[in-house]
Parts: C-alpha cells; structure tokens; sequence
C-alpha cells in the first residue's frame, strides 16, 4: 500500500477549507461593565457549583447560592455524585423558606448557562416563587463574579486547610464551613463584618439536610418531588400558597 503523504493531505485540506482553528491558548477580552452587588438584600441572589477531591480520590460536589448584599450563604446542597437539576429546585425552595420572600418585586437568580439551572423546570419552580433567572453570557464567568469569589474562598480557607480523608467526612464538615462562612468569615465590603453581623436577624441559612419550618406549607410540595408531577401542578399549588 503506497504510504500516505501527511503534507499534502494537510496542503490539500487547508485549500478547501478543512482544517481547524488553531488554538491560541488566548480568550477574546470582554469587558465586565455590570455590577453583581446590590444596595440591599433580597434583590439579586446568586448561584454556582464548584467540586473538590478528598484525600481518597473521591470528589465532592457542591452548589450553593449567595444574597448579592450581604454575601449570606443562603442555601447549599452536597453530593458525592451529580448535581441534579432537581436537587437544585430543592435548593431554591430552600432559599425561599430561609429568606421568607413574598415582595412584591421579583428576586433576580443569577447563575451560568449550566444544565442544572436552566432546565426547563427550574425556570418554571423559580417563576412560581417569585425569582427570575438570570444567566451570564457565555464563557464570562466575570458576570458571576461574587459567586466566583466565593469557590475562590471557600476552597482556600475552608477546604485546602482542613483535614478531609474521605467523602462521608467532607459532607460532615460542609454544614459547620457555611455556618463559620455566615457567622464568622470577615468581608471587606461588608467593613470586615460577617453577613450575619450585618444582619444579627438572620436566621440560620438551611443545609442539605435542615427540616423546612416556612410558614407556607412547602414540607408538603416537597413530598411530591417535583420531577413525579406536572409543571402545571406545582405552579398552581405554590401559587395558591403565596397567594393565602
């Protein structure tokens, strides 16, 4: 068999348009004129997920949402395995019974173009709650920039400093790093307080594992799961709940 002549294979597709773009190692610069902060609390709340490996090799996921004023910790969720979709509709919830908010202006959702809060779903729970999602334009995580700041944080102060032999001891520890995060973590823009000597009212933000104490009966919506039951049922139920 005659060998194959790798050059003029590669003159030929580049003539007609074959070959594909080289990879420069370069992002196109984009110019970050918005601002994540705002003047107070309850107006824009933002969300992200980040991982991180035990020393055993297995890796820990968490998602996790942030007031854009006070940098609260509002609501997490942790998993050894997958981020669902449906594990971050619990979370919205969640963030909903924490903050209790019934304004009657919509709270901003901001987060990435990620499957997991896109999904048609989420948009329709987090419409039904009063929140509207917002996503950054893609591949500029500077638009998430506070939700970015707080992987950067939690992961040098909380993670690389801790101990952590396995998963089961990552997912114990989680809870006590977000309530140290709210109660204790100093914030520069905050005057080097914490989000909870902002706000000293603020109640315990909910885990994963917290039992829902909302005045609305949400302990109740949450026993359907929301991926066992149509759109439409959860939409009207949580409306007549917000609505009593």
């Amino acid at each position: 068999m005659t060998p194959i002549n790798a050059k003029r294979v590669y003159r030929l597709m580049k003539r007609h348009g074959l070959l594909l773009e080289r990879h420069t190692g370069r992002r196109r610069v984009r110019e970050h004129d918005g601002q994540v902060a705002t003047i107070r609390s309850n107006s824009r709340w933002c969300s992200d997920a980040l991982e991180f490996t035990c020393w055993s090799g297995e890796i820990v996921r968490v998602a996790f949402a942030l007031d854009c004023h006070d940098r609260e910790v509002i609501g997490w969720v942790a998993t050894t395995a997958g981020i669902s979709g449906e594990m971050i509709r619990d979370m919205v919830v969640r963030c909903v019974e924490q903050r209790a908010v019934r304004a009657p202006h919509p709270v901003q959702w901001l987060s990435d173009n990620g499957s997991i809060f896109a999904a048609h779903k989420t948009i329709e729970i987090a419409g039904t709650l009063n929140l509207l999602p917002c996503f950054t334009p893609v591949e500029s995580p500077e638009r998430n920039g506070m939700a970015e700041a707080f992987v950067k944080t939690f992961k040098r102060d909380y993670v690389r400093v801790n101990p952590i032999p396995d998963a089961a001891a990552a997912l114990t520890l989680i809870d006590s790093w977000m309530e140290d995060y709210n109660t204790v973590h100093p914030h520069s823009r905050l005057g080097y307080r914490s989000p909870r000597q902002l706000h000293p009212s603020s109640k315990k933000a909910h885990g994963p594992v917290d039992t829902l104490a909302f005045p609305l009966n949400f302990n109740e919506l949450r026993q359907h799961r929301f991926r066992t039951q149509p759109i439409d049922w959860p939409r009207q139920r949580l409306c007549a709940f917000i609505a009593a």
